[in-house]
């Protein structure tokens, strides 16, 4: 039973559940928005969505909005999620991270040269 307890409480298994709730709650915002956009695309091309659009006798209408919902959700989460954290990131990288590139710039000099001698 404490082998159990010890896998439960453990810190990956914690967060691992706590990024699926957000994950899902997340993808019920994008979801909506998705929602109010495809609204929009279709008040513009006169249809509310794409589904009823059969050329050719072909089901084309529901790929063309899966693929339209999947685009508008791709730039939801870059621009809503990835390029903020990449912000954040860039601002937060303390010096220690910049002088370990420096070193290894200087380590790869460095080997270069011994190569070049031998």
């Amino acid at each position: 039973m404490s082998g159990f307890k010890k896998f439960i409480m453990q810190g990956n298994l914690v967060e691992l559940a706590v990024a699926f709730v957000m994950a899902v709650a997340f993808g019920a915002v994008v979801k909506s928005f998705v929602d109010v956009i495809m609204s929009l695309i279709g008040k513009i091309g006169g249809q509310p969505n794409f589904n009823d659009w059969k050329p050719w006798d072909l089901p084309l209408g529901a790929f063309v909005t899966t693929v339209v919902a999947f685009v508008i959700l791709a730039a939801v989460v870059y621009f809503a999620v990835v390029k903020p954290y990449e912000a954040v990131k860039a601002r937060s990288s303390t010096p220690e991270e910049e002088a370990t590139g420096a070193e290894i710039t200087l380590l790869t000099e460095i080997r270069d040269s011994l190569r070049a001698r031998s």
